[in-house]
């Protein structure tokens, strides 16, 4: 065995754990769910049913991630955050009749590479967080976030951009539409809401 699991997690033995992979105490990986290479599950986190995880992901303690969710490379999600699965979230259906796996329709949440989704926000599917993209602390996620998008509060918004490093990005004076990382000087061009990075 090449990754690392604490005796009282639980790990299902269809589950897939890439190489160098870490999974704490109490965490809970459930069928057929794939986790990448290098991966850290924290204490208490949850994976579902089916759930593909790329790799050098990180899931803080007791964050939640519903099945049918997917993500990708460098992603990070906070400590108590949720991806969510029901649309329309019922314990019984309009008869009183408890409902079951098969009498709702899963959808899942999708983390592009490298965004990071904060502590304690909640993701409610479907939603789409875009590559690089990062979800406030706190925040609750309604509707898809753009690339490099910074984001925060209930219902989420946009409330400004960040680069690679996580760094909120400045727009240059001399250059309207241009934004800069102050971390790593990288340069970003805006164009009709859509931030893209500038080659080289």
């Amino acid at each position: 065995m090449n990754y690392r699991v604490q005796p009282t997690a639980q790990v299902d033995e269809t589950a897939q754990i890439g190489a160098g992979s870490s999974v704490w105490e109490l965490a809970q990986i459930r069928e057929q769910a794939v986790l990448g290479t290098d991966c850290v599950v924290g204490r208490g986190a949850y994976v579902g049913t089916g759930v593909v995880i790329g790799d050098n992901v990180k899931l803080q303690n007791y964050a939640l991630v519903y099945e049918p969710a997917r993500l990708g490379d460098g992603v990070f999600i906070g400590p108590a955050a949720v991806l969510t699965n029901d649309q329309y979230p019922r314990s019984v259906d309009p008869e009183g009749k408890q409902k079951r796996g098969g009498d709702w329709e899963a959808v899942g949440v999708t983390i592009a590479e490298g965004a990071s989704v904060g502590a304690r926000s909640v993701c409610v599917a479907p939603v789409s967080v875009g590559r690089w993209a990062l979800v406030a602390a706190g925040a609750v996620v309604t509707r898809d976030v753009p690339d490099f998008a910074l984001v925060a509060g209930v219902p989420a918004k946009r409330i400004g951009w960040v680069g690679r490093a996580g760094v909120r990005l400045a727009e240059r004076a001399d250059e309207p539409g241009v934004w800069e990382c102050p971390q790593t000087g990288a340069l970003y061009d805006e164009a009709d809401g859509v931030l893209t990075e500038r080659a080289g």
